[in-house]
């Protein structure tokens, strides 16, 4: 787990909310410890609550009746998981766990809701990023479709670490071949092979990524695709913050002169 103290703003998306949002939505934020493989919402279940990862990543993955799974997206420090309840859903019928453990901070659905209804710009930043969703859960089926193991593995790995910090994942190969709906067997041979390449080296479930150009050159188009739209609608509508205060700074509410989080 991580030793440093998690504040509101390392999820960008709870940063680029209005200050006169973030006065209303912040007190009813509470942070919560994300574990590996913890379910957070399974098919067709109400979701009450809202989850805006710090340094955790979550996974939305439909279930087939038969047990087997892929995943459809990633969510991780730029988004939310529960983007569904604004669309005029309750429930969903996909099912959502932690991909990669850490923190992050829980919100009543009725809270953000509430905004979505009436302020504009909270609408338009909740819109843009359902549109990046969109883009990638559409990129990954065409990707699942058309582009072999290995270049779904890469592009797996580079979606993870855009969404972590440093170059480390924690992730069996079991669990990585449930996200991405193949055979274990399918995820040994890519991984070996990028490992032969010096691109990755992974040991005990962890795995390290050597050379993320070579990564990149590796992966098929279908990151780059997911990359530029999320840039194009998120990235360069969010505050730019420096690895050391994402790390290390909390934040401090202009509201009320106390920090959030001690």
């Amino acid at each position: 787990m991580i030793s440093t103290s998690p504040f509101y703003e390392q999820n960008r998306l709870l940063a680029a909310l209005p200050d006169s949002a973030k006065a209303r939505i912040f007190p009813h934020l509470k942070l919560v410890e994300m574990h590996l493989g913890d379910s957070i919402h399974e098919s067709d279940q109400s979701i009450e609550f809202l989850y805006f990862p710090t340094n955790c990543i979550i996974s939305l993955l439909y279930v087939m009746l038969d047990g087997s799974s892929a995943e459809i997206s990633v969510v991780g420090n730029e988004g939310m998981e529960g983007i569904s309840v604004l669309m005029g859903g309750d429930s969903t019928p996909n099912r959502t766990v932690v991909q990669s453990e850490g923190f992050a901070y829980r919100l009543p659905s009725s809270v953000l809701k509430a905004e979505f209804d009436n302020d504009a710009d909270v609408r338009l930043l909740m819109l843009r990023f359902a549109q990046v969703l969109i883009t990638q859960m559409s990129q990954t089926a065409v990707c699942n479709r058309h582009h072999s193991i290995d270049k779904q593995l890469c592009r797996w790995l580079l979606l993870s670490l855009d969404r972590l910090q440093g170059n480390q994942l924690n992730m069996t190969q079991e669990l990585i071949a449930k996200m991405l709906g193949v055979r274990r067997e399918g995820v040994t041979e890519a991984a070996s092979k990028l490992q032969n390449l010096g691109i990755i080296e992974y040991h005990r479930g962890r795995i390290t990524v050597l050379d993320r150009p070579r990564l990149e050159e590796h992966s098929c188009e279908c990151y780059a695709v997911v990359k530029r739209e999320t840039d194009r609608l998120i990235s360069s509508h969010l505050p730019v913050l420096s690895r050391s205060l994402v790390a290390y700074t909390p934040w401090q509410c202009a509201h009320c002169s106390r920090l959030l989080v001690q």
